[in-house]
């Protein structure tokens, strides 16, 4: 909000925030920011482990550098916006495991393939407002783009839930159970993307606020439990033993 107080006065949805409307400084707002982020990536990098740390601090670089200044300059800014919601749940899988492996990269895909219907759908009711303040989005320089982009992603969300028993994370019954929710959206997403109105627009929008939720309260309700995992390596630590016992004289 910092960076783009000339530019959210000119919007609507923004024109209240508090920068604009002078109700902080300038300087209160960056000290403001600093205090939070600072502090927070510290704690997550002594109080957890420095590779949620060191996502937390990519992160905040990612928006404030990247993501911010590119919205006035390409629609590439989407997709950027994109992995920036994309790590958070990343961080999730990293502060529990301490790794990143397929689990991190797997929930990280869900959150950066839906953020697509949901924002997309979102800025087409607010292109004339996006238009004023100066901002290159898909729904104001490239509308049809706008429309098959949220469809692509919404059909990716079941392709990606499919990944999931295939990478073990989930049983098999997680993509059966998620289907309909996924044909759902990905129907609403069909409908956003040959219609192109407002009112196909917030079906689609809405339907994401409470899609999300759902997959992943499904998710972790069909997730494989680590007892299970462990007793399927020992299991096949069991097996290679004993052929490697067969192979001896």
């Amino acid at each position: 909000q910092f960076f783009e107080v000339p530019f959210d006065s000119n919007m609507n949805r923004t024109k209240n925030r508090p920068l604009v409307r002078g109700q902080i400084s300038p300087l209160l707002a960056v000290c403001f920011a600093a205090s939070c982020g600072v502090p927070g990536v510290a704690l997550l990098t002594l109080g957890v482990n420095p590779l949620t740390g060191a996502l937390g601090a990519f992160n905040i670089f990612l928006y404030t550098c990247c993501y911010t200044p590119l919205k006035r300059m390409s629609i590439a800014n989407t997709w950027v916006g994109a992995v920036v919601g994309a790590i958070p749940p990343v961080m999730g899988w990293t502060a529990a495991t301490g790794s990143l492996d397929a689990g991190a990269l797997l929930l990280g895909g869900i959150l950066y393939s839906w953020q697509f219907p949901h924002f997309n759908a979102l800025s087409w009711g607010l292109r004339e407002d996006y238009s004023r303040g100066g901002y290159c989005m898909m729904s104001v320089t490239h509308p049809a783009l706008c429309r098959r982009v949220a469809l692509r992603h919404c059909l990716a969300l079941i392709g990606l839930s499919t990944l999931a028993p295939v990478l073990d994370i989930t049983t098999w019954t997680f993509p059966i159970i998620s289907l309909p929710i996924n044909l759902y959206i990905s129907y609403l997403g069909f409908r956003f993307y040959r219609d192109a109105d407002r009112s196909s627009s917030r079906k689609l929008f809405f339907c994401s606020l409470w899609h999300l939720p759902m997959l992943l309260l499904v998710m972790f309700t069909c997730k494989k439990s680590v007892l299970e995992k462990e007793d399927k390596g020992d299991l096949l630590g069991g097996n290679h033993e004993r052929a490697m016992e067969s192979r001896l004289p």
